[in-house]
């Protein structure tokens, strides 16, 4: 895939907000295909990179979501608690070792053998974050606590254990409307996981 490197020019950067992420204006000019120079000004939203991992287990099954108050999702109307898969930013740790802890955090659940499965950008036209994506399989005999999160961090999470059946369904009810579960959940019905 060729390089677009070559193809912008950054004229100006103008921090607007660094108060819980960075946000930044950027004016550049970009090299259009037919040789024509742009001059183009975007905002980005830089919050680092995340891991998200979809829990599972075989023998049960079943999947282990969460549900919190998310409050962009509010502003734009929804007015239920968020189901996702466990999920956080890597703060500067490998996103494997980062995504063992949140899961432990978030759910309760301590995993072992965690795989990767994809990266995605997921909103890449205006935030600069890459998700690495995972599934691992849990046993209900390890669990190191109830999960819920970091309170300090005003974290409120609820645990879910929901068949896979019922989670593919609820994907499909528009019940489950975050993009990166329900590419986990597909992930794992394509690939016959669960």
């Amino acid at each position: 895939m060729p390089s677009v490197r070559e193809k912008v020019r950054i004229i100006e950067t103008q921090t607007l907000s660094d108060d819980w992420y960075v946000l930044k204006k950027y004016t550049f000019d970009y090299q259009r295909r037919d040789g024509q120079w742009q001059r183009q000004s975007r905002e980005a939203y830089d919050r680092g990179n995340g891991a998200t991992i979809l829990l599972y287990n075989r023998a049960e099954r079943c999947v282990i979501l969460t549900r919190q108050f998310r409050l962009p999702v509010f502003l734009n109307g929804y007015n239920t608690l968020l189901t996702e898969t466990a999920a956080g930013l890597l703060d500067e740790a490998d996103p494997e070792t980062r995504i063992r802890a949140e899961a432990e955090e978030e759910t309760g659940y301590l995993v072992d053998n965690v795989e990767k499965v994809f990266e995605a950008y997921m909103s890449p036209g205006s935030v600069t974050e890459k998700l690495y994506f995972f599934i691992g399989e849990y046993d209900p005999a390890r669990r190191s606590g109830t999960g819920g999160g970091v309170a300090d961090e005003g974290e409120d999470i609820e645990v879910v254990k929901m068949p896979i059946d019922d989670a593919l369904r609820a994907v499909r009810d528009g019940e489950i409307v975050d993009a990166k579960t329900i590419m986990l959940l597909q992930y794992a019905a394509l690939n016959a996981i669960v």
